[in-house]
């Protein structure tokens, strides 16, 4: 059995302010193309396929028209799960007749319970789900209502799914497992990465690989990189694009997707690299040399987007600075300033914004802002406002 391993797409998702929508149809059609070139039996899709619980017009018929054009055009099933991301209610409508075109979509817990069975493989497919979830779940099955209320965390949760997934191992054959969730490869282990909710796993509520030993191979969604797969057999695809700064500051790790082979001897992964239509380009620069020509014109000006932040920048000096920018670079999708008082900023951070009188956040966000005081005239200012707002008062 081979399958087509990806995750995260975030369908309707923005940057900025800027539409992702034909990017992603970008990196749809090199993924249903590897499938094709490489006679996969299936696309697995791990969740976060909406990038809102409730999206938008163009995000629901951008969806569909992949979609159909995998799975009725193209007659390549599809293995779908919900993620944190996704409207699980919503996204279920249509999912019985949706089977009879093996189009294979779980989006609620109770669902997890019926593999999908070949000659040699059963396929798992667990969504999202958080404590309140199970709770609800075991109650309906008959647990004590005393057990049901000691599942508090998504920890204890799990190891009743997965007990319960462990029952149903029909011998003999290969266990596969897809869901969406973050796991280290160990409860003291924090991985670096560039996540849609935090840059670090161990921020996150977070399982562990050895939950999953049971089985033969995992398939996840929830983290956008490929490098924080736990271990060989339980990986992330990543998400097909990049979706901020911080993703398009990992140089050399490009997006993509996993070819994963079953045989009846082992497992192996493949990554095939999506190409980007549109790169972010991450700039730290200094004014100067953002508008000097033997700088920029190395650059993918007026073709990639940018994201820029100009270093040692005194922006009281300047005005139209974004106008400029983008004038030389194209699309500026985000605009940062790194302060020439960098002990500033810092101070302002370290302070409880509690403690500081009215006209000193003035004067403090005045000085993060722009790297200088106020003058004698701005603090007068700044002082006759509050006094004719006390006035009021």
């Amino acid at each position: 059995m081979k399958l087509l391993h990806t995750a995260d797409w975030h369908i309707g998702r923005t940057l900025n302010g800027y539409s992702l929508l034909n990017e992603q149809k970008h990196a749809f059609k090199q993924i249903l193309q590897l499938a094709k070139d490489e006679k996969v039996d299936g696309i697995v899709i791990a969740g976060d396929i909406y990038d809102r619980s409730i999206p938008g017009t163009d995000a629901v018929t951008t969806l569909d028209s992949m979609l159909r054009e995998i799975n009725l055009t193209n007659k390549i099933p599809i293995y779908a799960i919900s993620g944190n991301h996704d409207g699980a209610k919503r996204l279920n409508y249509g999912r019985e007749w949706m089977e009879f075109t093996n189009f294979h979509l779980n989006t609620l817990l109770d669902e997890a319970f019926t593999p999908l069975e070949t000659e040699d493989t059963q396929i798992f497919m667990l969504p999202f789900f958080d404590p309140m979830d199970a709770r609800v779940y075991y109650k309906e099955q008959g647990m004590d209502e005393d057990d049901v209320k000691n599942i508090h965390t998504i920890n204890d949760a799990m190891e009743l799914v997965l007990a319960d997934m462990y029952k149903l191992f029909a011998p003999n054959k290969k266990h596969l497992l897809i869901t969406h969730f973050s796991v280290t490869p160990s409860a003291d282990q924090e991985i670096e990465l560039t996540s849609e909710t935090s840059s670090k796993v161990g921020g996150l509520a977070t399982l562990t690989a050895s939950q999953f030993d049971k089985f033969d191979y995992v398939m996840l969604g929830h983290i956008h990189t490929r490098f924080a797969s736990p271990s060989e057999n339980i990986r992330y695809s990543g998400s097909p694009i990049k979706f901020n700064v911080k993703e398009a500051r990992l140089k050399n790790k490009g997006k993509g997707v996993d070819i994963v082979n079953i045989t009846p001897d082992k497992i192996t992964t493949e990554f095939h690299e999506i190409r980007p239509q549109t790169d972010l380009i991450v700039l730290e620069e200094t004014w100067e040399t953002l508008l000097d020509p033997t700088f920029y014109k190395t650059q993918p000006t007026k073709s990639d987007w940018f994201a820029i932040t100009v270093k040692n920048f005194d922006r009281s000096k300047h005005i139209n600075v974004r106008a400029q920018l983008q004038e030389i670079y194209g699309t500026v999708v985000e605009l940062d300033y790194e302060n020439l008082r960098k002990d500033t900023t810092a101070k302002i951070a370290d302070k409880n914004i509690s403690e500081l009188s009215p006209d000193s956040i003035v004067e403090q966000f005045f000085q993060s802002v722009t790297g200088n005081d106020l003058s004698k005239e701005q603090k007068r200012l700044v002082d006759s406002i509050f006094v004719d707002l006390r006035k009021e008062d």
